[in-house]
Order: structure tokens, then sequence, then C-alpha cells
């Protein structure tokens, strides 16, 4: 019998295939048949489980972040007792950061897809869907943390998560660009922790 093709691992492998190139030479000039050449299969192949550039790059996106959350939950998992919120937000916002090739290469597929979405409606939404839920997840944190007494009462929970989004993405183009190196921004990340913390008047 002739073997079964898994749809969903074959759109990964492709996805990947896109963030090969991306990490060597870019995204915007890589067309569908380069990346079906870097994926090992005909360009008709590629078009079967994707139609467009736009339509591969926004799996390839929603992929990575996927790649992104498991392990996430695999640096929470790994820390001893029920973490508190600011070890959590820690393990989210170095996870955010292109510290490692792999990192990098989700980091720069990302951008390339930004870029995109500023003058694609329907890919703008697809991107701004995704930060009212990360700025929810860290107001939630930032809240509980209020409540233990770790950051002072006087901050506004959602303003800071913005403003740790904010941080992560800025520090992201200056690793990417080399103005910054990845141990430069991690104690950049903890600069700005230990000051929003230390507000709360304990450790």
């Amino acid at each position: 019998m002739p073997k079964r093709v898994d749809h969903e691992e074959r759109r990964r492998q492709i996805a990947e295939a896109l963030w090969r190139i991306a990490s060597t030479r870019g995204i915007e000039g890589a067309s569908l048949r380069d990346v079906a050449a870097e994926a090992g299969i005909s360009l008709g192949r590629l078009q079967h489980y994707f139609t467009s550039k736009d339509e591969m790059l926004v799996f390839a996106l929603g992929h990575i972040e996927r790649l992104g959350e498991q392990r996430v939950l695999a640096r929470i998992g790994e820390l001893s007792g029920t973490p508190a919120p600011r070890e959590v937000l820690r393990e989210i916002l170095t996870e955010m950061l292109p510290l490692d090739d792999d990192s990098r290469t989700g980091s720069l597929v990302q951008m390339a897809y930004f870029v995109r979405a500023v003058h694609d409606e329907r890919l703008r939404r697809h991107a701004k869907d995704g930060i009212p839920a990360l700025r929810a997840l860290f107001a939630g944190l930032l809240r509980q943390a209020i409540e233990r007494g770790e950051v002072g009462p006087d901050r506004d929970a959602e303003a800071e998560a913005m403003l740790l989004i904010s941080l992560a993405d800025g520090l992201t183009s200056f690793v990417l660009l080399e103005v910054h190196t990845p141990e430069d921004a991690l104690r950049l990340i903890d600069h700005h922790l230990a000051n929003l913390f230390g507000s709360g008047g304990r450790s």
C-alpha cells in the first residue's frame, strides 16, 4: 500500500523550509518555488498545501507561536514549586527574544510577516489578534504580583503589560541588528523586572 502522507506534518516541513531560507537570506525575495526546492518537493505539491506566500507565512507564524508556547511551558515546568509571577514573566520574555539560532529564525519570520501585514488588512488582523491575549496574560500575572505585595499597588497592570511586550519587541530588533548582544538583552529584561518588582517593597 502507498504510504499515507501526514498533511499537517508536510505543512510543518514546508514552514521549516521557509524558516531556513529566512535565516540565511531573508524572506522577501524567496518565492514559492524557492521554498519548494528547500523542502525537497515540487512547486505543484507545495501549492497543494499553500496557494500563496501569505498563506504559507500565516501558517509558519502560527507554528512558530505554538512551538514557543511549548518551550515556555517546558521552561516553567522546570522551575521548582509553584513559580512566582516574576519567574513566569521572565521565562516568557526570555522566549520572546532571539537568543539562539532557532529563536532568531523565528523572529526573522515574524518580522517578515509583520512587514507584509502593514500593507495587508487580512494579514494585519491576524497579527493583531495575538496581542490582546498576551497583554491579558501579562496583566494577570502582574495583578497577582500586586496582590502578593511584589509590585507596587500604584502600578497599572495593563499599561505595564504593554510596556513589557514593547520592551521585548524592541530588544528583539536590536539583537537582530546586532545593536545589542543576546546577553545584553537579557540583562535589560532583568533590569526592568528588578525595577518593576522592586517597587512592591519586598523581594
